[in-house]
């Protein structure tokens, strides 16, 4: 399922392809009732959520013994659009809080992935789920809504933003911002086994003040077992891992490290690494960067891909394609994640502890604006299971231990 971001305000795509401000919700939000379904823990009890100052009203709890709980949202502006559905901000009326709800087409016949999935998911660089609640319309269309946390920015955003002043990222942000999404994708796929499929900068949320980033949109998002195919045509298409554009559908949780690895290379560029315009388009841009693939490497990516044909062309080195400026760690992390054999890109959790992210570990570490980082080193014991010791003693550096009593260093 293809799906985008929470993108705010700019998320809707004209027909050049360029993000349109949009301030009105859809016209299939019209007309909704009460829908009731044992299995979640909210209903929908007033909700014509057209546009702006609608406000729906949801109970929650009234399980084991809880007291039901009322919670009223006034619908704000829509901040996403894509084939999913929408994303609109509201605001929670008991709180005062902003929060953000996706709006889902909900097909009756099968449970959904993406709602199971979110209620697994607890970690500090991970958008969280709030809560939930189903809604109709008067075509009796059934719809899944997902109250989730609002933050404001994408990394997409922030990207813009420096293009505009013709400016580089300064690298402290992109440490901050590439160690996170590691965080965010070794939690995910150690602790939970889920592989996102949709790695990209309009789906990572950044919180302007703070710069803490949270991994979003878990519509493609999926627990891959071995043996079981999966789908190839996933993920989009710049940040696509080249086993996926060889058809594969054996592939692994290295495919999230590849699109990492696109998004951290287009931290450094302020561009992205390989622009394709077609799939084949984006085969050749991953050519002209890492030269021909072997063999060995086709069959590493997938073994049923017989027909090559391609120029054989040398790989560009990795220092030419970065300005001389560049720190040789950056380039270096990069080189590791973006290999063409899915088995040689490096776990999300070994990029951690990549000197690359060394400054992020110094004690005296602060945003260019004299603040303190964002929190990095609050891990969880699941996070760290089964990690050798001098390996935890690299990711929680000394003066951060105290955060992570249960460590016993």
């Amino acid at each position: 399922m293809a799906s985008v971001g929470i993108e705010p305000s700019a998320a809707v795509r004209d027909s050049n392809g360029d993000a349109t401000d949009v301030d009105r919700l859809p016209e299939e939000m019209n007309d909704m009732k009460i829908q009731d379904d044992k299995e979640m823990e909210a209903t929908i009890v007033n909700g014509n959520v057209t546009e702006t100052g609608h406000i729906i009203v949801t109970t929650i709890g009234g399980r084991n013994g809880q007291p039901k709980q009322t919670i009223s949202y006034m619908a704000e502006r829509v901040v996403g659009h894509g084939s999913f559905g929408v994303v609109f901000q509201a605001k929670c009326l008991e709180t005062g809080e902003t929060i953000a709800i996706k709006k889902v087409l909900q097909d009756r016949r099968y449970k959904n992935r993406e709602l199971q999935t979110m209620r697994l998911l607890d970690h500090p660089n991970v958008v969280s789920l709030k809560h939930c609640f189903f809604s109709t319309t008067e075509k009796d269309e059934l719809y899944l809504n997902l109250v989730l946390e609002y933050v404001p920015e994408t990394v997409h955003r922030v990207i813009k933003h420096y293009n505009k002043l013709n400016q580089r990222m300064p690298l402290v942000y992109v440490k901050l911002y590439t160690y996170q999404i590691f965080r965010s994708l070794s939690y995910i796929h150690r602790c939970i086994g889920v592989c996102h499929r949709d790695i990209k900068p309009q789906n990572l949320l950044v919180n302007p003040h703070t710069h803490q980033v949270k991994l979003c949109d878990f519509g493609s998002a999926k627990v891959l077992v071995k043996g079981e195919p999966n789908i190839s045509y996933i993920c989009s298409r710049y940040y696509r891992a080249p086993e996926l554009i060889f058809g594969a559908t054996e592939y692994t949780t290295a495919i999230d490290v590849w699109s990492a690895g696109c998004v951290l290379a287009e931290l450094l560029l302020g561009q992205p690494l390989f622009p394709g315009e077609s799939g084949v388009d984006q085969l050749v841009e991953i050519i002209k960067v890492l030269g021909t693939p072997t063999r060995e490497e086709i069959k590493c990516m997938n073994p049923n891909y017989t027909e090559f044909k391609f120029p054989q062309i040398k790989a560009h080195p990795w220092h030419k394609i970065f300005h001389k400026k560049m720190p040789p760690e950056a380039v270096d992390l990069v080189s590791r994640l973006l290999q063409y054999s899915p088995n040689l890109r490096c776990a999300a959790l070994d990029a951690l502890v990549h000197p690359f992210f060394d400054e992020l570990r110094d004690l005296n570490a602060r945003l260019p604006n004299g603040r303190f980082l964002p929190p990095l080193f609050n891990f969880k014991p699941h996070e760290l299971k089964g990690v050798p010791v001098e390996m935890v003693a690299k990711l929680v550096p000394e003066h951060a231990r105290k955060q992570c009593p249960w460590l016993g260093l």
